[in-house]
């Protein structure tokens, strides 16, 4: 298979990154279904591509055509064989446990063409750990999207020792095509390139906060105007969701059994009252403050 072979995108997951990396494929032309078990997530995510195309039409970044093509190019469906059932490449953006994504996987190999890619969007999980639950591991890797996908560059392609040469090039050339930056990673890693150096970042701003050493705020500060970071750790997390640090942290711990790798204190805080962070409206931060930043 070659990447023109590539045509209908099925993308499992309708969350935040699920809508987002469909609606970025849609945009670049390709067929799009998303599916989603919970009626809420996907009526969400329909309505943010009805506000979103309209709004970049006012703002001059799209062409009245190209957003009503986009819009014909993106269905929602909560039937996953209707939406991977002629799937040339499908990503999974379901929650970050292992258990799920590899019942995900098991149902899209029967489901999904024997041509058809399966990526997998876990921002830690590597994909070898998935691969065994379909007849295909030679097409199953990791496509690692950032949040927010739609605006965020980077994109991490890793081929895990079972991915064939074909199926990491076509993914890399995909993601050319939707104008993201890939990096190749050609060893499976545990968290892969970049949450791997934030999970250190993020772990040492939390044990400073804990024992006292400074605030979460001057954390921030100090990332930002001294590292050149676009946001702090406290931030960030917020923005990705403390619901995903604690989830990762807790498939980390069940995978190594290293106490270490447990959440934080002040992580497993916030997610036993719902903080999750923007999307909550509460995090390390109050978003619901009109004048909060």
């Amino acid at each position: 298979m070659k990447l023109e072979d590539v045509k209908n995108v099925c993308v499992v997951g309708a969350g935040n990154m699920g809508h987002q990396i469909s609606l970025l494929c849609a945009i670049y032309g390709y067929k799009v279904k998303c599916s989603d078990v919970v009626p809420e997530i996907l009526k969400k995510a329909d309505n943010f591509v009805n506000t979103y195309l309209p709004g970049r039409v006012e703002k001059g970044k799209m062409t009245k055509e190209q957003a009503e093509a986009a819009r014909k190019n993106i269905s929602f469906t909560s039937d996953m064989k209707e939406a991977a059932g002629d799937a040339d490449f499908v990503i999974e953006a379901a929650t970050e446990v292992l258990d799920l994504k590899r019942k995900i996987f098991a149902d899209l190999d029967k489901i999904a063409p024997a041509h058809a890619i399966l990526a997998t969007n876990s921002s830690y999980i590597v994909s070898s750990r998935i691969a065994d639950a379909t007849k295909r591991p030679e097409k199953v890797l990791n496509m690692h999207f950032f949040n927010p996908a739609l605006v965020m560059k980077l994109v991490e392609v890793v081929k895990g020792p079972h991915v064939s040469e074909e199926t990491a090039n076509i993914t890399m050339e995909l993601c050319k095509k939707i104008e993201k930056v890939p990096v190749f990673i050609k060893k499976e890693v545990d968290g892969f390139l970049l949450n791997r150096i934030f999970r250190v970042i993020g772990r040492e701003a939390q044990w400073m906060l804990e024992m006292g050493v400074a605030s979460m705020e001057d954390i921030d500060k100090a990332c930002v105007y001294g590292a050149g970071h676009p946001m702090g750790p406290f931030r960030l997390m917020d923005l990705t969701g403390i619901d995903l640090t604690y989830i990762a942290s807790m498939e980390a711990f069940r995978k190594s059994g290293d106490p270490a790798d447990l959440p934080t204190p002040s992580v497993v805080a916030h997610y036993v009252k719902g903080e999750y962070g923007e999307k909550t409206g509460k995090g390390w931060y109050d978003y619901t403050k009109k004048d909060k930043k």
